[in-house]
């Protein structure tokens, strides 16, 4: 396509943002392209003034914020957001914008609604994660600081999406098909719904290069086997289930290492983790390294025997698009991953894991069966790394992006 686009982007992530989906999809790959980007984003820092700055070719427009844990500075960030969010209107006026595109954010839907009957611009949605039942989730099994708060703001939530932003929206991205069948049980018809999956970025993905042994700042003694997962330690996660498979698999491979790579939302997700490892007397074979920027991270992941992705089956975690998967397999590592909807999809097609049930017993055997077949697990890390290379790059998903939204303009004309 010879057009340009020339995009306006409302997103919930925080500025700078890290998520591949916005960073390296929009930042990198449809700039790339030569499409206009202008955002409208809350800052991620300490920030008592908004500003307006350029990021990756772009004009970001940043809103002040409240970092303060008190429900009061929490208030404060959300009605900061919310006033920034006004700024849509100002925008849309002065810019000739071909779409207004809104992520995981609800309130200013509402005003793009409007702007985009009144400019008469296509207004899309890009849905995430079903983040109304996630607040309504963690107020039925208390795991937030103020559940009532919480039910509160997912009912509403839930009210303002599947009967106001969702119906309205000339086109809604979603994470897997699995949430869009979901979805679809609201009411939304599905030829309105486009998923588009997490992906990576190739150039960024270290494969088949060893790094510089004066740049690397881990030591994997040669003896041990390392079961790596990478990824957040919430306790909604359940990463426990990995320590009593870790516990499982010591019998058979007392060499063998869990390592987590990653930290939790509250320093007690961590310490619960540890509490149940003590439990099993397994805590010294756990290796915990807290955040760390990607490119440290991923060096864990290059020394990972096996790559793990278990994820809750819960019906908040079922209509997820893991990245972890992803980046494992695009490094050519064996993966083991659960029966959740996305992960079943992507071992079948690509024949780079191994997929079983959310069962203790299965996860551990599954490891210890790669464990024991080196050559069998250097091979479904290359068959993952081939179904990355084809199917779940930036670059080629960016393609399939940019032609839904030619297509929207198209029936929008």
């Amino acid at each position: 396509m010879s057009k340009k686009l020339n995009l306006l982007i409302i997103s919930a992530d925080k500025f700078p943002p890290f998520r591949v989906d916005v960073s390296v999809l929009f930042g990198e790959e449809m700039v790339k392209k030569g499409h206009k980007i202008d955002w409208i984003l809350q800052s991620a820092d300490k920030c008592s003034k908004s500003y307006v700055t350029e990021w990756k070719n772009c004009t970001v427009y940043v809103g002040r914020t409240d970092n303060g844990i008190s429900l009061f500075s929490k208030i404060r960030k959300y009605i900061y957001g919310i006033i920034h969010d006004f700024k849509i209107f100002s925008l849309v006026k002065r810019n000739k914008y071909d779409i207004i595109q809104v992520k995981d954010k609800f309130f200013v839907a509402l005003l793009a609604i409007i702007v985009s009957k009144i400019y008469k611009i296509p207004f899309v949605y890009w849905l995430s994660f079903p983040f109304p039942e996630a607040r309504i989730y963690s107020f039925k099994v208390k795991s937030t600081r103020h559940p009532y708060i919480s039910l509160f703001m997912g009912l509403i939530n839930k009210i303002l999406l599947y009967k106001i932003i969702l119906p309205h929206a000339d086109h809604i991205f979603v994470q897997s098909e699995q949430m869009k069948e979901d979805i679809a049980q609201h009411g939304i018809p599905l030829d309105k719904m486009m998923p588009v999956p997490m992906g990576v970025s190739l150039k960024d993905i270290p494969y088949n290069v060893r790094s510089n042994p004066k740049n690397n700042k881990i030591i994997k003694p040669s003896n041990e086997k390392w079961i790596v997962y990478l990824g957040t330690l919430n306790r909604t996660r359940r990463i426990d289930f990995l320590i009593r498979v870790l516990y499982k698999v010591l019998k058979k491979f007392p060499e063998a290492r869990l390592v987590l790579v990653g930290k939790g939302d509250h320093p007690g997700d961590e310490e619960f983790l540890k509490e149940e490892a003590k439990r099993l007397n397994v805590l010294k074979y756990v290796i915990f390294t807290g955040f760390l920027p990607m490119k440290e991270a991923w060096e864990y992941v290059r020394e990972a025997d096996v790559c793990v992705s278990p994820y809750y089956p819960i019906p908040i975690l079922l209509s997820t698009s893991p990245t972890k998967l992803i980046e494992y397999m695009a490094m050519g590592k064996p993966v083991v991953a659960n029966d959740h909807p996305e992960q079943r999809l992507v071992i079948e097609q690509s024949g780079g894991g191994i997929c079983v049930p959310y069962d203790e017993n299965a996860f551990a055997e599954a490891i210890i069966q790669l464990l024991n077949n080196p050559e069998k697990a250097k091979q479904m890390g290359y068959l993952g790394r081939q179904y990355v290379e084809k199917y779940r790059c930036y670059s080629k998903i960016s393609e399939m992006v940019e032609n839904k939204y030619f297509q929207i303009l198209e029936m929008h004309s």
